[in-house]
């Protein structure tokens, strides 16, 4: 139990409900969003009803084995501290999760070791839904296109072995292959990444990786199986020791503990003909489409998330908050949010973007959280499409100018160097680092070539996009001001609205 013994700090501890050991839900992907977003709204359903129907095995598909065996040494329970503010804590215990496994490489080399278990989980009839959060890149298509990634090595391996998967597209489709030769109705995918039509993406992953070794089965999962889409949103920074150490200063020692932000939102496209929980009062909204708030979240949060990400790890600056406290760069954000995002989403009557736009810059500068550039600097290549670029060609092609994106683009290919303004090597964390390095040491400092270059990667812009009139100039333009001048000059340089 938590005990409030941290001075000035307020905190509200809820217990977890007990074990059901009825599962109802797998889940790929166990990370930190994962045990503090998904498994905080069923833990609350399940203390609020008591229906033991709905427990969840959780699979972590990549990383350390550690997690999935210490949560498993923990009876499966672990804490999640939701901040307000640095002086309002509330602490969950999570006790939703009935079991987890392990399906990625060891530390041997070797492969898939709960992967049979996993599979033989997904084939009970018990299990109505799968969601997932693998993050984009778990779902092997081309970012700009929707295509099946078939030459990656690991899609190639599940495309030869597809009883054998590594990635989360093979794993579906083999315990897809499995219900459907038991006779099984198919469970529901619900993918909870942000990618924008998730639901329609997934689908695309699935079927297309299905149809290359099993055309009817393909046929079959088109058919049959529910894809609804689905937005989430919640900050939840990846754990340090100094979180560690604030968790342990209110009574709570605890390794596998998650942090993040009061907030939290789920949106879902109401599909499920298996059945699902009646989690509505818990907070989840049910839809019939989500695609807008989706759209909404993705370019006006991720996208001022991945502004601030490269701009600020340029300029050395570490958080989210201590980005936010330069009024230059909140300044950026909000021109970004209501001139180059909002004009480009279709809301239903009623949404209030300006009020959106406030409280996205309320919750960054959250001082409970430090949320680390690095982080959300990663996978650029993946995320920029849906962040940043769609909506960029829409606002060129709307007859408007996009002084905001062009600068982020400028940034994140400088990012992709390896070095910051000043000189100091960071990690380029995305699966086109290397193609990336090659272009920068092909390119060197000629900038108009090495922009040119970049805009030539169709895996990430939008061949439109790439050959709009004046884009490339501007975006070079952008590149040699913060380069030669800095991210002070840079941002003077944006036109004011």
């Amino acid at each position: 139990m938590a005990s409030d013994n941290e001075p000035g700090v307020h905190v509200s501890y809820h217990e977890a409900a007990g074990p059901s050991g009825d599962i109802g839900i797998v889940h790929l992907g166990l990370g930190a969003f994962h045990r503090a977003h998904q498994t905080v709204y069923l833990e609350r359903y399940r203390q609020r009803t008591g229906d033991g129907e709905w427990g969840i095995c959780s699979a972590n598909l990549r990383g350390n084995v550690g997690l999935v065996d210490r949560l498993r040494t923990a009876g499966y329970r672990y804490h999640v501290a939701e901040y307000a503010d640095s002086e309002n804590v509330t602490l969950r215990e999570i006790g939703v999760i009935e079991d987890t496994l392990f399906t990625g490489r060891d530390a041997s080399g070797e492969w898939g070791r709960d992967l049979n278990s996993l599979l033989t989980r997904m084939s009970d009839a018990n299990v109505r839904i799968v969601t997932l959060t693998v993050t984009e890149k778990g779902y092997f298509l081309s970012p700009a296109e929707g295509r099946l990634l078939d030459d990656d090595p690991l899609i190639a391996a599940d495309i030869v072995s597809p009883e054998q998967p590594r990635t989360a597209p093979g794993i579906l489709v083999a315990a897809l292959a499995r219900r459907r030769a038991a006779g099984l109705a198919p469970f529901t995918v619900l993918s909870c990444d942000n990618m924008p039509d998730n639901g329609r993406r997934t689908r695309a992953a699935v079927v297309q990786l299905a149809a290359m070794h099993d055309a009817d089965l393909a046929e079959w999962i088109d058919r049959y199986v529910a894809f609804p889409g689905s937005m989430v949103d919640r900050i939840v920074p990846a754990m340090t020791d100094a979180d560690a150490e604030r968790l342990e200063r209110l009574g709570i020692e605890d390794p596998n503990a998650v942090v993040g932000e009061a907030f939290a939102q789920w949106v879902i496209e109401d599909d499920f003909p298996q059945g699902r929980p009646a989690w509505e009062a818990d907070g989840v909204e049910m839809v019939d489409e989500v695609a807008p708030f989706e759209t909404m979240k993705l370019r006006m949060l991720n996208g001022s998330h991945s502004l601030l990400a490269y701009l600020g790890a340029l300029d050395g600056i570490e958080t989210v908050f201590d980005a936010v406290n330069r009024d230059a760069l909140v300044a950026l954000l909000r021109q970004y949010m209501m001139n180059e995002a909002a004009p480009t989403l279709q809301m239903p009557a009623g949404t209030d973007l300006a009020a959106y736009t406030d409280s996205l810059l309320e919750r960054f500068a959250n001082d409970s959280l430090r949320h680390r550039l690095q982080q959300i600097a990663m996978d650029g290549s993946q995320k920029l499409p849906q962040r940043w670029l769609h909506g960029a060609l829409a606002r060129l092609e709307a007859g408007a100018d996009v002084p905001c994106t062009t600068l982020g683009v400028a940034a994140w290919i400088r990012y992709t160097a390896g070095r910051n303004l000043n000189g100091k090597v960071h990690e380029v964390d995305d699966p086109l680092a290397v193609t990336f390095a090659s272009l920068h040491e092909t390119h060197g400092d000629d900038t108009e070539s090495l922009v040119a270059a970049f805009l030539a990667v169709e895996a990430v812009f939008p061949p439109r996009l790439a050959r709009w009139p004046g884009f490339a100039d501007s975006v070079a333009a952008a590149y040699r001001t913060l380069t030669i001048s800095g991210l002070n000059n840079a941002l003077q340089r944006i036109p004011s609205a």
